[in-house]
């Protein structure tokens, strides 16, 4: 039985170091770095979509800090199970460390994009608009309107 389990063992160590050989590059290999003249162009995003990248950045930052509130949770469950209660404060510790730590980089990162996509929405505001009336124009209301000193 332990010479059968050794066998085992001595396999998948060596299946193990076979799969890292496999993923290195070997030196002939050329790079993958061929861009092409129009990827290079960087491509403006509308402020919208900007606002929503924020808002995604957002949840993803909470989703992420929530996966390390529960796997430290988990842990110090177990490490409660086990009787280690020092194991099981230290786990939930890091648990909400995590939790904390994921949700103000993403909640910063999002609120940094939607910033930015307000900033542009104000931009695209302050723009002329493309049938403005010239000054020497008048507008049907204007000709409808009487003048202040005027008697009818």
């Amino acid at each position: 039985m332990k010479r059968g389990f050794r066998v085992y063992c001595l396999v998948a160590m060596a299946l193990a170091f076979a799969v890292c050989g496999w993923s290195q590059s070997s030196p002939d290999q050329k790079p993958a770095d061929t861009h092409r003249a129009s990827d290079s162009a960087k491509k403006t995003t509308g402020p919208a979509k900007e606002m929503g990248k924020g808002s995604a950045d957002m949840g993803k930052g909470v989703a992420k800090g929530t996966g390390d509130l529960a796997k430290g949770t988990a842990g110090s469950v177990a490490n409660l199970a086990h009787g280690n209660v020092a194991g099981a404060g230290a786990s939930l510790g890091k648990g909400a460390a995590g939790f904390g730590k994921n949700t103000a980089v993403g909640t910063t990162k999002g609120v940094g994009k939607i910033g930015k996509g307000l900033g542009g929405e104000i931009k695209k505001l302050d723009r002329k608009p493309k049938g403005k009336i010239q000054k020497d124009q008048t507008t049907p209301a204007d000709a409808a309107a009487p003048e202040a000193g005027s008697e009818p």
